[in-house]
Protein backbone atom coordinates (compact mmCIF):
# COMPACT_ATOMS: atom_id res chain seq x y z
CA UNK A 1 0.00 0.00 0.00
CA UNK A 2 1.66 3.30 -0.83
CA UNK A 3 -0.73 5.78 1.13
CA UNK A 4 -0.46 5.99 5.58
CA UNK A 5 -1.64 2.99 6.82
CA UNK A 6 -4.47 5.12 8.83
CA UNK A 7 -7.77 3.00 7.21
CA UNK A 8 -7.42 -0.16 9.61
CA UNK A 9 -6.39 1.50 12.64
CA UNK A 10 -8.78 2.07 16.02
CA UNK A 11 -10.05 5.51 17.12
CA UNK A 12 -11.81 7.23 19.91
CA UNK A 13 -12.72 10.39 19.89
CA UNK A 14 -13.59 13.08 22.93
CA UNK A 15 -15.99 15.75 22.41
CA UNK A 16 -14.04 18.76 21.24
CA UNK A 17 -15.51 21.55 23.16
CA UNK A 18 -18.10 24.09 20.91
CA UNK A 19 -16.19 26.63 18.58
CA UNK A 20 -17.75 29.54 17.01
CA UNK A 21 -21.76 29.40 16.11
CA UNK A 22 -21.73 28.73 12.38
CA UNK A 23 -23.98 30.48 10.78
CA UNK A 24 -27.11 29.07 9.20
CA UNK A 25 -26.82 26.87 6.63
CA UNK A 26 -28.46 24.71 3.81
CA UNK A 27 -26.16 22.26 4.03
CA UNK A 28 -25.26 19.61 7.16
CA UNK A 29 -21.34 19.36 7.47
CA UNK A 30 -20.49 15.84 8.38
CA UNK A 31 -16.98 14.43 9.16
CA UNK A 32 -15.52 11.08 8.77
CA UNK A 33 -12.54 10.68 11.40
CA UNK A 34 -10.16 8.18 10.61
CA UNK A 35 -7.83 8.60 13.61
CA UNK A 36 -7.14 10.32 16.40
CA UNK A 37 -3.50 11.09 18.13
CA UNK A 38 -2.91 9.86 21.89
CA UNK A 39 -6.07 7.86 21.52
CA UNK A 40 -5.07 6.05 17.93
CA UNK A 41 -3.86 2.72 19.71
CA UNK A 42 -7.29 2.25 21.89
CA UNK A 43 -8.49 -1.46 21.54
CA UNK A 44 -11.49 -0.54 22.71
CA UNK A 45 -13.59 2.25 20.34
CA UNK A 46 -16.52 3.42 21.61
CA UNK A 47 -17.15 6.53 19.68
CA UNK A 48 -18.19 6.71 15.72
CA UNK A 49 -15.90 7.88 13.72
CA UNK A 50 -18.36 9.86 11.58
CA UNK A 51 -19.54 12.98 13.15
CA UNK A 52 -21.94 15.76 12.17
CA UNK A 53 -21.23 20.06 12.86
CA UNK A 54 -24.06 20.89 15.69
CA UNK A 55 -25.55 24.03 15.30
CA UNK A 56 -23.81 25.50 17.99
CA UNK A 57 -20.27 24.89 16.69
CA UNK A 58 -19.12 21.66 18.28
CA UNK A 59 -18.84 18.30 16.79
CA UNK A 60 -21.33 15.60 17.68
CA UNK A 61 -20.34 11.63 16.84
CA UNK A 62 -23.32 10.02 14.57
CA UNK A 63 -23.69 6.94 12.88
CA UNK A 64 -22.27 2.92 12.88
CA UNK A 65 -19.32 2.46 15.70
CA UNK A 66 -16.96 0.67 13.11
CA UNK A 67 -13.49 1.01 12.55
CA UNK A 68 -11.68 3.19 9.54
CA UNK A 69 -14.86 5.43 8.72
CA UNK A 70 -13.64 6.69 5.70
CA UNK A 71 -16.81 8.99 4.15
CA UNK A 72 -20.63 9.17 4.06
CA UNK A 73 -23.38 9.56 1.75
CA UNK A 74 -26.84 10.47 1.83
CA UNK A 75 -29.76 8.88 -1.09
CA UNK A 76 -31.01 12.06 -2.77
CA UNK A 77 -34.84 12.34 -2.29
CA UNK A 78 -35.08 9.76 0.99
CA UNK A 79 -35.30 13.13 3.60
CA UNK A 80 -31.64 12.23 5.13
CA UNK A 81 -33.05 9.02 5.69
CA UNK A 82 -31.06 6.72 3.66
CA UNK A 83 -27.40 6.78 4.73
CA UNK A 84 -24.10 4.71 3.43
CA UNK A 85 -20.85 4.89 5.21
CA UNK A 86 -17.86 3.89 3.60
CA UNK A 87 -15.07 1.85 6.00
CA UNK A 88 -12.46 -0.38 6.62
CA UNK A 89 -15.30 -3.20 7.09
CA UNK A 90 -17.40 -1.98 3.68
CA UNK A 91 -20.45 -0.39 3.08
CA UNK A 92 -22.93 0.07 6.04
CA UNK A 93 -26.39 1.32 5.21
CA UNK A 94 -29.12 2.95 6.97
CA UNK A 95 -32.49 3.63 6.40
CA UNK A 96 -33.62 5.30 9.28
CA UNK A 97 -31.44 8.22 9.33
CA UNK A 98 -28.73 6.51 11.14
CA UNK A 99 -30.66 5.05 14.10
CA UNK A 100 -29.33 1.95 12.71
CA UNK A 101 -27.07 0.14 10.29
CA UNK A 102 -26.25 -3.10 8.40
CA UNK A 103 -23.50 -4.03 6.72
CA UNK A 104 -24.19 -4.69 3.18
CA UNK A 105 -20.97 -6.10 1.40
CA UNK A 106 -19.34 -9.57 2.67
CA UNK A 107 -16.10 -10.65 3.15
CA UNK A 108 -14.49 -10.11 -0.42
CA UNK A 109 -14.97 -5.93 0.21
CA UNK A 110 -12.78 -3.92 2.53
CA UNK A 111 -11.39 -0.75 2.78
CA UNK A 112 -14.28 1.58 1.15
CA UNK A 113 -13.16 5.22 0.09
CA UNK A 114 -15.40 7.13 -1.30
CA UNK A 115 -18.95 7.26 -2.76
CA UNK A 116 -20.96 9.02 -5.85
CA UNK A 117 -24.42 8.57 -6.89
CA UNK A 118 -25.64 9.18 -10.40
CA UNK A 119 -27.47 12.46 -10.32
CA UNK A 120 -30.21 11.10 -12.65
CA UNK A 121 -30.92 7.89 -10.52
CA UNK A 122 -30.58 8.19 -6.86
CA UNK A 123 -30.89 4.26 -6.38
CA UNK A 124 -27.32 4.20 -8.55
CA UNK A 125 -24.37 4.27 -6.25
CA UNK A 126 -20.38 4.01 -6.93
CA UNK A 127 -17.85 3.44 -4.79
CA UNK A 128 -13.93 3.32 -4.56
CA UNK A 129 -12.39 0.67 -3.17
CA UNK A 130 -8.47 -1.00 -2.56
CA UNK A 131 -10.46 -4.41 -3.79
CA UNK A 132 -11.69 -1.75 -7.03
CA UNK A 133 -14.71 -0.23 -7.74
CA UNK A 134 -18.28 -1.55 -6.92
CA UNK A 135 -21.62 -0.57 -8.38
CA UNK A 136 -25.54 -0.52 -6.58
CA UNK A 137 -28.86 -0.13 -8.36
CA UNK A 138 -30.58 -0.76 -5.68
CA UNK A 139 -29.61 2.59 -3.38
CA UNK A 140 -26.62 0.71 -2.05
CA UNK A 141 -28.74 -2.37 -0.25
CA UNK A 142 -26.27 -4.70 -3.03
CA UNK A 143 -23.25 -3.97 -4.75
CA UNK A 144 -21.56 -5.56 -7.66
CA UNK A 145 -18.26 -5.24 -8.56
CA UNK A 146 -17.01 -3.25 -11.43
CA UNK A 147 -13.81 -3.78 -12.81
CA UNK A 148 -14.10 -4.46 -16.45
CA UNK A 149 -11.31 -2.56 -18.66
CA UNK A 150 -8.89 -1.39 -15.36
CA UNK A 151 -5.40 -2.20 -15.38
CA UNK A 152 -5.03 -1.65 -12.08
CA UNK A 153 -7.51 -2.43 -9.20
CA UNK A 154 -6.54 -0.38 -6.62
CA UNK A 155 -8.81 2.98 -6.42
CA UNK A 156 -9.33 5.76 -4.30
CA UNK A 157 -11.57 8.07 -5.97
CA UNK A 158 -15.00 8.39 -7.72
CA UNK A 159 -16.72 10.66 -9.29
CA UNK A 160 -20.72 10.74 -10.69
CA UNK A 161 -20.56 13.67 -13.84
CA UNK A 162 -23.47 15.96 -12.85
CA UNK A 163 -24.46 16.56 -16.16
CA UNK A 164 -24.23 13.47 -18.42
CA UNK A 165 -25.91 10.17 -16.61
CA UNK A 166 -23.89 6.97 -16.52
CA UNK A 167 -20.60 8.61 -17.19
CA UNK A 168 -18.16 8.27 -13.93
CA UNK A 169 -14.80 8.53 -13.80
CA UNK A 170 -12.15 6.94 -11.55
CA UNK A 171 -9.16 7.61 -9.45
CA UNK A 172 -6.60 4.14 -9.91
CA UNK A 173 -3.12 3.97 -9.36
CA UNK A 174 -2.79 3.70 -13.59
CA UNK A 175 -5.00 7.08 -13.73
CA UNK A 176 -7.99 8.04 -14.22
CA UNK A 177 -10.77 5.92 -15.82
CA UNK A 178 -13.46 6.80 -17.86
CA UNK A 179 -16.92 4.93 -17.94
CA UNK A 180 -19.58 6.23 -20.04
CA UNK A 181 -22.32 3.43 -18.91
CA UNK A 182 -22.70 3.47 -15.35
CA UNK A 183 -19.21 1.62 -14.67
CA UNK A 184 -19.96 -1.23 -16.32
CA UNK A 185 -16.86 -1.18 -18.42
CA UNK A 186 -14.23 1.76 -18.15
CA UNK A 187 -11.27 3.38 -20.51
CA UNK A 188 -8.37 5.43 -19.61
CA UNK A 189 -8.11 8.95 -20.37
CA UNK A 190 -5.32 10.95 -21.27
CA UNK A 191 -3.90 11.40 -17.83
CA UNK A 192 -0.81 10.65 -15.55
CA UNK A 193 0.46 7.23 -15.40
CA UNK A 194 -0.07 7.84 -11.35
CA UNK A 195 -2.41 7.25 -8.52
CA UNK A 196 -5.23 9.57 -8.16
CA UNK A 197 -6.07 10.22 -4.84
CA UNK A 198 -8.76 13.12 -5.14
CA UNK A 199 -10.60 14.48 -7.71
CA UNK A 200 -13.43 16.67 -7.97
CA UNK A 201 -15.73 18.49 -10.24
CA UNK A 202 -17.25 21.90 -10.35
CA UNK A 203 -20.34 22.91 -9.65
CA UNK A 204 -20.02 26.16 -11.47
CA UNK A 205 -18.30 24.89 -14.52
CA UNK A 206 -19.26 20.84 -14.63
CA UNK A 207 -16.49 21.04 -17.99
CA UNK A 208 -13.64 22.03 -14.75
CA UNK A 209 -12.59 19.24 -13.26
CA UNK A 210 -9.18 18.80 -10.23
CA UNK A 211 -7.31 15.83 -9.05
CA UNK A 212 -4.43 15.70 -6.59
CA UNK A 213 -2.19 12.56 -7.45
CA UNK A 214 0.51 11.00 -5.49
CA UNK A 215 3.70 12.30 -6.44
CA UNK A 216 2.49 13.85 -9.69
CA UNK A 217 1.41 16.97 -8.45
CA UNK A 218 -1.21 18.73 -9.41
CA UNK A 219 -3.43 17.67 -12.59
CA UNK A 220 -6.71 20.09 -14.00
CA UNK A 221 -9.43 19.01 -17.09
CA UNK A 222 -11.92 21.74 -18.85
CA UNK A 223 -13.39 19.24 -20.76
CA UNK A 224 -15.22 17.37 -17.75
CA UNK A 225 -12.03 15.10 -17.37
CA UNK A 226 -11.11 13.58 -21.02
CA UNK A 227 -7.81 15.36 -21.31
CA UNK A 228 -5.68 16.47 -18.11
CA UNK A 229 -3.17 19.13 -17.79
CA UNK A 230 -0.23 19.68 -15.42
CA UNK A 231 -0.36 22.89 -12.88
CA UNK A 232 1.05 23.81 -9.51
CA UNK A 233 4.37 22.89 -10.12
CA UNK A 234 5.07 23.50 -6.47
CA UNK A 235 3.66 20.67 -5.50
CA UNK A 236 4.68 18.12 -7.52
CA UNK A 237 6.71 15.92 -5.43
CA UNK A 238 3.82 15.32 -2.76
CA UNK A 239 0.89 13.02 -2.40
CA UNK A 240 -1.95 15.33 -2.47
CA UNK A 241 -4.93 13.98 -0.27
CA UNK A 242 -7.26 16.50 -0.86
CA UNK A 243 -8.33 18.96 -3.91
CA UNK A 244 -11.52 21.07 -4.05
CA UNK A 245 -13.66 23.33 -6.17
CA UNK A 246 -15.74 26.42 -5.16
CA UNK A 247 -19.68 26.18 -5.54
CA UNK A 248 -19.57 29.81 -5.46
CA UNK A 249 -16.48 30.56 -8.27
CA UNK A 250 -14.65 28.34 -10.60
CA UNK A 251 -11.59 30.66 -10.58
CA UNK A 252 -11.27 29.44 -6.67
CA UNK A 253 -9.78 25.72 -5.95
CA UNK A 254 -7.08 24.40 -3.63
CA UNK A 255 -5.32 21.29 -2.87
CA UNK A 256 -3.17 19.97 -0.04
CA UNK A 257 -1.49 16.66 1.18
CA UNK A 258 1.47 15.39 3.21
CA UNK A 259 3.89 17.91 3.41
CA UNK A 260 2.45 20.70 1.00
CA UNK A 261 0.31 22.30 3.13
CA UNK A 262 -2.83 24.41 1.75
CA UNK A 263 -2.65 25.75 -1.75
CA UNK A 264 -4.78 28.21 -3.32
CA UNK A 265 -5.86 29.33 -6.58
CA UNK A 266 -7.91 32.03 -6.61
CA UNK A 267 -7.48 32.59 -11.26
CA UNK A 268 -8.77 29.05 -12.20
CA UNK A 269 -4.82 27.61 -11.82
CA UNK A 270 -2.79 29.77 -13.70
CA UNK A 271 -0.75 30.58 -10.25
CA UNK A 272 -0.90 29.39 -6.54
CA UNK A 273 -0.29 30.63 -3.33
CA UNK A 274 0.67 28.91 -0.14
CA UNK A 275 -1.83 29.60 2.22
CA UNK A 276 -0.59 27.39 5.18
CA UNK A 277 0.07 30.17 7.60
CA UNK A 278 -2.03 29.63 10.90
CA UNK A 279 -2.19 25.93 10.83
CA UNK A 280 -0.14 23.77 13.24
CA UNK A 281 1.24 21.45 10.59
CA UNK A 282 1.04 21.11 6.59
CA UNK A 283 0.34 17.58 6.51
CA UNK A 284 -3.31 17.93 5.18
CA UNK A 285 -5.61 15.58 4.52
CA UNK A 286 -8.77 16.77 3.64
CA UNK A 287 -10.10 19.85 1.89
CA UNK A 288 -13.42 21.29 1.13
CA UNK A 289 -15.38 24.93 -0.05
CA UNK A 290 -18.11 25.55 1.83
CA UNK A 291 -21.44 25.55 -0.41
CA UNK A 292 -23.14 28.10 1.45
CA UNK A 293 -20.79 30.55 2.26
CA UNK A 294 -18.30 32.24 -0.36
CA UNK A 295 -14.22 31.86 0.04
CA UNK A 296 -14.85 29.81 3.48
CA UNK A 297 -12.17 26.67 3.16
CA UNK A 298 -12.42 23.57 5.90
CA UNK A 299 -9.10 21.44 6.52
CA UNK A 300 -8.52 18.86 8.77
CA UNK A 301 -4.92 18.04 9.34
CA UNK A 302 -3.01 14.95 10.62
CA UNK A 303 -3.89 14.78 14.59
CA UNK A 304 -4.05 18.43 14.92
CA UNK A 305 -7.83 18.83 14.05
CA UNK A 306 -10.34 20.75 11.90
CA UNK A 307 -9.32 23.96 11.31
CA UNK A 308 -11.52 26.78 9.22
CA UNK A 309 -10.80 30.12 7.21
CA UNK A 310 -13.43 32.72 5.87
CA UNK A 311 -10.74 33.99 3.63
CA UNK A 312 -9.61 31.64 1.33
CA UNK A 313 -6.83 30.24 3.77
CA UNK A 314 -5.28 33.40 4.33
CA UNK A 315 -6.21 33.38 7.85
CA UNK A 316 -7.34 30.12 10.30
CA UNK A 317 -9.21 29.53 13.35
CA UNK A 318 -9.52 26.03 15.03
CA UNK A 319 -12.80 24.33 14.57
CA UNK A 320 -13.23 21.84 17.01
CA UNK A 321 -11.82 17.91 17.79
CA UNK A 322 -8.33 19.24 18.25
CA UNK A 323 -5.87 16.40 18.56
CA UNK A 324 -7.76 14.25 15.28
CA UNK A 325 -8.12 13.98 11.72
CA UNK A 326 -10.40 13.38 9.07
CA UNK A 327 -10.76 11.43 5.81
CA UNK A 328 -13.61 13.18 4.29
CA UNK A 329 -15.59 16.31 4.58
CA UNK A 330 -19.08 15.81 3.13
CA UNK A 331 -21.66 18.41 2.56
CA UNK A 332 -25.32 17.12 2.51
CA UNK A 333 -28.25 19.32 1.63
CA UNK A 334 -30.68 19.96 4.73
CA UNK A 335 -33.86 17.94 5.43
CA UNK A 336 -35.05 20.53 7.16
Amino acid sequence: MKTPNFYLLSFVLALAPACAKPPQSSHELYAAVAMTGAQKNSSTPTDSGLYRLHSDGSWQPFGPRVLGVNSVAVQPGSDGRVMLVASGDGVLRSTDAGQSWRLTTGWDVMDVRTFAVNPSNPNEFYASTCWGPLRSTDGGATWQHAQAGLNLLFCQTVVADSQTPGRVLLGTEDGIYLSTNGAKTWSRTDSPPATALRMVQSGVNPQLMLAGTQGRGVWLSRDAGETWMPTDSGSAENNLYAAALDGHSAANMAVGGWGAGVRVSADGGKTWSDRSAGLPTKNIFVLAFDPDVANRLWVSTFEKGFYRSDDLGKTWQESGLMGSYGFDFVFVQSSN
